[in-house]
């Protein structure tokens, strides 16, 4: 069983992933770090980028300047088109091969972009780490150290609260503290493996 976990921009989504890791022993795939392997040096996606935006989305160790790419994709709507076009379906190999190697009773797929870049057909159900807009622009300016515009550009461009929960199976609420957020993965870990004993 594979199970997504998704969830806007600074909602909690690693915590709660750390959560069924560290407490569960839960085989957790990030779809935000194979965005990061798939543009490594020498590998091909980097090099279309660079052909595409010029010299400056490079940093001088010859790796992506991630914050060059985001600035220049979430300005133009059809660059970052381009962009998740290039890189959706890299991404999904790397996801799928991960995946595979899965040795606990479920596994985990992490991705803000599930149900966006269509990840969610990969999973049997979806968790969404729900939190209201004011907090998740504020954590993630101050996690960051970004500008609040920055943020919602980001915001923008991922699924809105309403469309997220739709696509929910479970909804874990992060509004309070790290301990509630553990108290509710525990009980969904619970109810994931009495799902798994089921004929």
């Amino acid at each position: 069983m594979i199970i997504g976990l998704t969830g806007g921009i600074g909602s909690g989504k690693t915590a709660a992933a750390n959560r069924f890791a560290a407490a569960h022993g839960i085989h957790v795939v990030d779809a935000d770090q194979k965005s990061r392997v798939v543009v490594e040096p020498g590998r091909p996606a980097l090099a279309h980028i660079v052909d595409r935006f010029g010299d400056a989305m490079l940093l001088d160790d010859g790796t992506l300047n991630r914050a060059a790419l985001r600035e220049t994709v979430f300005a133009a709507p059809e660059q970052r088109q381009w962009l998740e076009q290039l890189l959706h379906p890299l991404i999904r190999d790397e996801i799928i091969t991960d995946l595979h190697s899965a040795t606990s009773p479920y596994a985990l797929l992490v991705s803000p972009l599930l149900v966006e870049s269509g990840q969610n057909r990969l999973t049997s159900r979806v968790i969404v780490v729900d939190v209201p807009e004011a907090m998740q622009l504020a954590r993630t300016v101050q996690r960051d150290a970004v500008p609040e515009a920055q943020v919602r550009a980001i915001m923008q461009a991922q699924a809105q609260r309403e469309e997220r929960l739709r696509h929910a199976d479970d909804i874990l609420t992060n509004n309070s503290d790290l301990a509630a957020l553990h108290a509710q993965v525990d009980a969904l870990h619970t109810r994931y493996l009495q799902l798994l004993e089921r004929p």
